[in-house]
């Protein structure tokens, strides 16, 4: 199936501002469902609210669009009832780790078979630009106009502790990476985390002078580094991208139907 036919056309183009990283995040997004060769009614995305729940709205498959914090668990649910289809669940800074940031731990813990994107871009930028878990101390916002004091979250060290069998780190500038990435974790069984750094020039980026949206780019292309590199041993301020865990647990669904086969075992 060709990458075009799982778009909703209707609805482009698309709100994101010019330079926004989300639109890179679906492009890598349709490539490795195109490349797994996954058919539109095998797929459901679920999405809460922000610049990055909207990814929904342009996607050609069942999707479910849900209220703020809660995509995991309207995900779950639709896990749960139908588990044999592919569940993918993007969020955004607020989604994921703020309002949402319970249902993400247990979710993780769980071992769930369905993908988690969490696509930073370190602001709140649909409401307004103010700081989010993921903006860190120094940082401006809206909220913070004398520098945010809040230390931020490492997704990828949550994900891990929080027991996701499936944890990884890339970035908007590198989207054949992305790509390749998104289709190891949606065909992972259990819960899969990757978290993409995603550039917002509209709040983060003129809060913070980080110039152009070339700019923030280009900083994800000098800032990060690949897991295990020689640079990180020489400059430990680069961030880390690639797989971090990896691993085969149990997975929920299937434990779930065990139990409910045993019971019915002794109920007859």
């Amino acid at each position: 199936m060709a990458v075009g036919n799982y778009i909703r056309e209707r609805f482009f183009p698309h709100i994101w501002c010019p330079g926004c990283g989300h639109g890179i995040v679906l492009n890598a997004l349709l490539r490795a469902i195109e490349h797994m060769g996954l058919k539109k009614n095998e797929l459901v995305m679920v999405s809460g609210i922000g610049c990055s729940s909207r990814i929904a709205g342009y996607l050609d498959f069942h999707t479910l669009h849900t209220i703020h914090g809660r995509a995991l668990a309207f995900a779950v649910g639709v896990k749960m009832s139908r588990p044999e289809l592919t569940l993918l669940v993007p969020m955004g800074d607020g989604d994921a780790l703020s309002i949402g940031g319970n249902h993400f731990i247990h979710a993780c813990r769980r071992n769930i078979d369905m993908t988690a994107i969490v696509m930073n871009n370190r602001t709140y930028g649909m409401t307004g630009g103010q700081y989010s878990p993921l903006s860190g101390y120094g940082t401006l916002a809206t909220t913070a106009p004398y520098t945010n004091i809040d230390q931020e979250f490492d997704v990828v060290n949550m994900a891990t502790a929080a027991g996701a069998t499936y944890v990884a780190r890339a970035t908007a500038y590198h989207v054949l990476q992305l790509a390749d990435i998104l289709e190891e974790a949606i065909c992972h069984k259990g819960f899969s985390v990757v978290e993409v750094m995603s550039p917002c020039p509209t709040y983060f980026g003129r809060k913070n002078k980080e110039g152009s949206a070339v700019d923030m780019m280009e900083k994800l292309k000098t800032k990060t580094t690949p897991l295990g590199s020689k640079a990180k041993q020489e400059n430990p301020s680069l961030i880390e991208r690639g797989v971090f865990v990896k691993k085969e647990m149990p997975e929920y669904c299937e434990e779930y139907q065990k139990i409910i086969e045993r019971a019915m075992k002794t109920a007859s």
